[in-house]
């Protein structure tokens, strides 16, 4: 924990600014209560109110223990109130923009895995050890992955679960700070606290499960800037500052409502450079870390999608391929057993073969799931045990496959 402001690494004046606007929202406060609320030691809160006591912003009202208690002065209530114009930041102190920078660096994921670990990691899954041997490589380079092939093979729920190989935890800041400017970075539906007690550590950070972002078509280049709030005047992280140290898996993609070509322009330099540019509104432009592993997820062909300039740096493409006739069956029981429906012998084989008719001529890892579904569906409608018989597999496919 910093007990100075050269260790603080941010300005004096920010902190005052942000002390100003708690002590307005408590009304009164003490210097152990200011430290708590803004996640610094006593010693910086306390150098800012003695300068606020000097400049006459703040009044002593008594003593708690050793601490005191104090509140604005009448001159103090206004500088606060126009400070709040500004920014209605009043939040944990943030980190300065090198901090995060090294922070980001030192925390870069570095994987030893090898089949039977990834094969744990994957173990709710049917995966074939050609996969395995793809995922496995791709994840130590811990450079970006290209997952493709016809939909409904999975390429999702891999990319989900490939944050399974982190053991570790890394630390990520509330928020941080640019030219005088908040961004807010911690989020709590991304990042998954840990909860530690640690004296000595920095509140300013919180220790979090390294995050795994997902988005699909509703991903807009709005997502990936600096989005400032008017009202607060407070700036939220894009995406990818979220995701660092982490996984962003950009999922279905080519389906998003930004086109794939302004997309890739917009990364092509953070992919190969492990840097990206964000611009304040004013025009601003600073330097944040690339430190994630980005997993494209598509079932277009990727030729149509990028150029060869652009798939040269994604350094992994791994074909999700339709599953064989074995890895149907054994997706097919898992699934049964695990939602605890009853089968026959050749239950299996029999829905394969539906699977297979019409014209259809691969066997998709999504039907045995997806089917299984609609057979405890009709069994809730009809009021009767779920059962996985012939009858009931074959009106189940007849609901699930479009005539054709």
């Amino acid at each position: 924990m910093p007990q100075n402001y050269e260790e603080l690494g941010i300005s004096q004046s920010l902190v005052l600014d942000l002390v100003l606007r708690r002590l307005l929202m408590e009304g009164f406060s003490t210097l152990e209560s200011l430290a708590k609320h803004l996640r610094v030691s006593i010693p910086i809160v306390d150098v800012a109110f003695k300068h606020l006591r000097q400049q006459q912003l703040v009044e002593v009202k008594g003593m708690i223990a050793n601490d005191y208690s104090f509140v604005l002065s009448q001159a103090g209530k206004q500088l606060a109130s126009d400070r709040l114009q500004i920014s209605q930041y009043a939040g944990a102190c943030p980190v300065g923009l090198k901090d995060y920078h090294a922070a980001t660096k030192l925390q870069a994921a570095k994987v030893a895995i090898d089949r039977r670990a990834l094969r744990m990691a994957f173990s709710d899954l049917v995966v074939t050890d050609t996969m395995l041997d793809a995922v496995g490589p791709a994840l130590i380079t811990q450079s970006s992955i290209f997952l493709y092939g016809p939909s409904g093979n999975g390429k999702t729920s891999i990319a989900e679960r490939m944050l399974r190989v982190y053991q570790d935890a890394v630390y990520i800041p509330w928020s941080v700070e640019v030219d005088g400017q908040i961004i807010n970075l911690f989020d709590p539906v991304v990042h998954q606290r840990i909860e530690i007690d640690d004296p000595d550590m920095d509140p300013r950070w919180v220790l979090c499960r390294r995050p795994c972002i997902v988005v699909g078509g509703e991903m807009v280049p709005s997502m990936l800037e600096l989005r400032l709030d008017d009202t607060s005047g407070i700036y939220a992280a894009p995406l990818q500052m979220k995701a660092n140290n982490g996984i962003f898996i950009i999922d279905d993609f080519g389906r998003q409502l930004m086109s794939p070509r302004d997309l890739l322009n917009r990364w092509i330099v953070p992919l190969d450079r492990k840097v990206d540019y964000l611009t304040l509104r004013y025009g601003v432009k600073f330097q944040i870390p690339f430190e994630l592993m980005v997993v494209f997820s598509t079932n277009l062909d990727p030729s149509d999608l990028a150029d060869e300039a652009f798939l040269r740096r994604i350094h992994n493409k791994i074909l999700v391929e339709p599953v064989a006739p074995h890895v149907f069956d054994q997706i097919f029981q898992r699934v049964m057993q695990a939602r605890e429906v009853p089968t026959e012998p050749d239950s299996a084989e029999f829905l394969r073969r539906i699977c297979l008719g019409d014209g259809r001529n691969e066997l998709r890892a999504c039907y045995p799931n997806d089917i299984c579904s609609l057979l405890m569906s009709i069994s809730r409608y009809e009021h009767r045990p779920v059962e996985a018989t012939k009858a009931n597999l074959e009106r189940a496919a007849q609901l699930y496959f479009a005539k054709t």
